[in-house]
């Protein structure tokens, strides 16, 4: 088994909500992305705290048809995606206060 991920919002992005799409800007070079509703969920449960594979478990298989490791290593695929643009930020400890891995 793998150690668990912890994700955390990055806090050089702004994020709104349109319609069922998270937009999110990058501070930095004014990047746009927009969120599907899956990324929109881990974005929004991201707290540095709650480990991704309790965000699957309680946001991701109960929303869609599909088993809790394939979701798992879907989300974990996606959450790696999302740190590289710089959206999130992935640990494998929880996070502090201040955004470093604890």
């Amino acid at each position: 088994m793998s150690a668990p991920l912890f994700l955390l919002r990055s806090d050089n992005v702004a994020a709104r909500r349109i319609g069922d799409e998270l937009m999110i800007m990058f501070a930095r070079d004014s990047s746009l992305f927009s969120l599907n509703e899956t990324a929109a969920l881990l974005w929004d449960a991201a707290d540095g705290r709650t480990p991704l594979a309790e965000i699957v478990a309680r946001e991701l298989c109960p929303r869609y048809d599909v088993d809790p490791a394939t979701a798992l290593r879907d989300a974990t695929e996606l959450a790696h995606g999302l740190a590289e643009r710089g959206i999130l930020q992935v640990g494998e400890r929880p996070f502090a206060d201040g955004g470093d891995a604890a």
